[in-house]
């Protein structure tokens, strides 16, 4: 006999319906505010009903804000950083389940440890790495003491050409974000569950550990790539602090760098209705991704965690 669970199903509804009022209203605002004129998002109290002019302000703010390169910008370091992360992350994750050589353990844990240093905490050392790229690699050669003797070899000072400078470049902005320990542990803790069968029948079929890897783990793997290509994507779209540093050249920056140039400042005409505009078109791609890819996300993080 089934139980009668009508107030207990009321109640759930009823914290959905304010969780979903709770994140939706900041956006409903954000929307009005975008449709209205500088005149009307001014005014006292704020209008509930949008307005019309949110076709208007996105092209102005598409024109002031220079969003179609910083779209561009966006789109490339984001794919960049999502494909990086995605595959260091799976053969990282590859080696540690599936080979056995020294400090195996080791080295997953201090890629895990990692999780504690985000790239805020390391944002000068990264900075210095990114912008003398070639840094360590003079640091050798003058520490073995064969700075001279290549330099006599080649006929020129070879420390000259080890100059290295990744700033305001999309290898600059890519590289130092693509590695992850979270999609590390989540791709190891998948691995985990396949059973060693499916590895012993792939071996006695002769399936080496690249075809195994390529024809039998990915595959598998579909619906986490597809969970962990969404939080990589709005990680990667996100960004703000590293690319703010990063970039001195405005052909460089990303869509979020754009939108804070729209945000007013002490001096300026408080143009709202502008930025507030701005903010819907650039979360646009990342609510995409989620919108297609949503069943695989939440398939994604179940297997993972099985």
């Amino acid at each position: 006999m089934q139980e009668n669970k009508l107030g207990l199903s009321i109640f759930c509804h009823a914290v959905l319906v304010f969780a979903a009022l709770l994140v939706g209203l900041p956006l409903y605002f954000a929307f009005v505010a975008g449709s209205l004129s500088l005149q009307e998002v001014q005014q006292a109290p704020f209008p509930w009903l949008p307005g019309g002019h949110l076709v208007a302000n996105a092209i102005e703010a598409w024109g002031t804000g220079g969003f179609g390169r910083s779209f561009l910008n966006s789109i490339i370091v984001t794919l960049g950083i999502v494909v990086g992360k995605l595959a260091i992350s799976l053969i990282a994750a590859y080696a540690v389940t599936y080979f056995r050589f020294p400090f195996r353990m080791t080295a997953f844990w201090l890629i895990f440890v990692s999780l504690m240093l985000p790239v805020e905490v390391r944002i000068i050392p990264t900075y210095e790495a990114v912008a003398d790229s070639a840094g360590p690699i003079r640091w050798l050669l003058s520490t073995l003491g064969i700075t001279g003797l290549l330099d006599s070899l080649f006929g020129f000072r070879v420390e000259a050409y080890l100059q290295w400078n990744m700033i305001n470049t999309y290898g600059g902005l890519i590289l130092p974000l693509i590695a992850s320990a979270t999609a590390t542990f989540l791709f190891r803790q998948f691995f985990l569950t396949v059973p060693d069968e499916l590895c012993e029948a792939a071996r006695i079929d002769g399936a080496g550990p690249i075809k195994f890897f390529w024809q039998i783990l990915l595959p598998l793997s579909t619906a986490n790539i597809a969970a962990l290509c969404i939080i990589q994507f709005i990680y990667g779209w996100n960004q703000y602090l590293w690319p703010l540093l990063f970039t001195t050249d405005k052909s460089m920056s990303t869509a979020i760098l754009s939108l804070t140039s729209l945000v007013p400042r002490n001096d300026a005409i408080p143009a709202w209705n502008l930025a507030m505009n701005a903010a819907l078109f650039v979360m646009l791609p990342p609510a995409l991704i989620i919108l297609i890819l949503q069943r695989w996300f939440t398939k994604g993080l179940v297997d993972a965690g099985k």
